[in-house]
């Protein structure tokens, strides 16, 4: 039995142009409306935001990327990570 992928999910780094609350708020309100994205988060370190998306190939994937970094004014540049296999993904908050 072959197993046939119905879609693709993949992280992305996002770094921001500039750290302006103006632009960074602009940011997540296009992230909140995006069907895409799935988890959006706001995080200190190597970028700005990690974006959890969704996409049905890589030609779908390649169409959200030109809406939604390209046609941005305030991203400057985003890296890519395709998930290959979901080895764990929970809820469960152990407490």
């Amino acid at each position: 039995m072959s197993m046939v992928r119905t879609t693709w999910l993949v992280i992305i780094a996002v770094d921001l142009e500039r750290d302006l609350l103006k632009e960074i708020d602009e940011f997540k309100r296009r992230a909140r409306a995006e069907s895409q994205v799935q988890h959006s988060y706001c995080v200190a370190g190597d970028c700005d935001f990690t974006l959890i998306v969704i996409a049905k190939d890589m030609k779908d994937y390649e169409a959200f990327t030109h809406r939604f970094f390209f046609n941005a004014s305030n991203v400057r540049r985003f890296r890519s990570s395709i998930v290959v296999a979901r080895e764990k993904v929970t809820s469960y908050v152990p407490l």
